[in-house]
């Protein structure tokens, strides 16, 4: 696939059912061409969400269970589980698992993995896989939520209650994000939280009078495609802004049993992206203590308040501050 064969009816159609809930409604992945065009677009943009959400994972020291499996749940046409894969690198996982309710997609999905990892074994499970009682090493799950039937969301939540270790990311809106903190709460007893959180208590988004609120960040897309003629033209054909890409994301852990849960470290993130005033900027925070809206004053802290508005590194501080003001902070670097 390449820029001049790209499926527009296809395109249109997926991110109209995307966009409006039609992808719920069955499959969707109806040719070789639909899969090879996502794949070089708007997979993309997601892989550039998987990045973001990587790179955050490294600077936290994460890393997946030793040399254990990586399944990639409704793979589609499989960009997450491959960026994960990469990032940490083939030897990292024993074997790339596939599944996705559409056997073209899985297909698809196969093929690209072998041609970009061919060292590492790639397949295709069974549903008796899914109702099993296997335990999957690592389970990769991208933009799925608005589409599932409360029957395939116990599926996978069945799954995941097997699993030692779970990436998860989905759309940056409203709905999708409280959803998964939704599911982050449900997954607190079994489950050490690696990011986005910096503690392990119930989601503060969810609590009464924040209905308005949702944990979400934005990716930063690379540099260079905004001097590429292919993408510039997809984004006006699309209608979309290349420059945004929110996101909101889960890395889970399996706790030990009998262990406590860890205690909530000094850590604070910025929900969404800051707003920036001539005299300060202003973000709503979430810690352990809950969601509080915080001012940085420009004349107080002048590099802090610059660099919040050009950083590209996740938005995670340890601040010096007194009361709703910071004063200074240092990032997750």
């Amino acid at each position: 696939m390449n820029w001049t064969q790209l499926d527009w009816p296809a395109l249109d159609r997926l991110r109209d059912g995307f966009l409006h809930g039609g992808a719920a409604a069955g499959p969707y992945w109806k040719t070789e061409s639909a899969l090879a065009s996502y794949d070089l677009t708007y997979g993309e943009r997601i892989a550039w969400k998987w990045d973001a959400v990587l790179r955050e994972l490294k600077l936290r020291g994460w890393r997946p269970p030793a040399h254990g499996t990586v399944l990639d749940w409704g793979c589609g046409s499989g960009s997450a589980g491959r960026r994960v894969v990469d990032h940490f690198g083939e030897g990292a996982f024993t074997e790339l698992l596939l599944w996705d309710h559409e056997p073209l997609a899985v297909e698809f999905a196969q093929r690209a993995a072998k041609a970009a990892f061919p060292a590492l074994p790639v397949a295709a499970i069974t549903p008796g896989f899914l109702a099993g009682s296997d335990s999957p090493g690592l389970v990769v799950v991208s933009h799925v939520l608005n589409e599932l039937s409360a029957a395939a969301l116990d599926d996978l939540r069945s799954l995941l209650g097997r699993a030692q270790a779970v990436l998860w990311v989905e759309s940056g809106t409203h709905d999708t994000s409280r959803m998964l903190s939704a599911e982050r709460d449900r997954l607190l007893a079994d489950f050490n939280i690696v990011a986005p959180c910096t503690h392990a208590h119930a989601c503060p988004i969810l609590t009464a009078g924040n209905e308005r609120h949702w944990c979400h960040s934005f990716a930063p897309t690379p540099g260079e495609i905004f001097a590429n003629t292919d993408w510039v033209k997809f984004g006006q054909r699309a209608g979309i802004d290349l420059r945004s890409l929110p996101y909101c994301f889960l890395a889970l852990e399996r706790r030990a049993s009998g262990a406590a849960a860890p205690a909530a470290t000094d850590l604070s993130r910025i929900i969404g992206r800051p707003e920036h005033f001539k005299p300060y900027a202003r973000f709503l925070n979430c810690d352990a203590s809950g969601l509080a809206e915080l001012t940085v004053p420009k004349r107080t802290a002048p590099a802090l308040y610059k660099e919040l508005d050009r950083t590209k590194e996740p938005l995670v501080y340890r601040w010096e501050r007194e009361g709703d003001q910071v004063n200074g902070g240092s990032g997750l670097r």
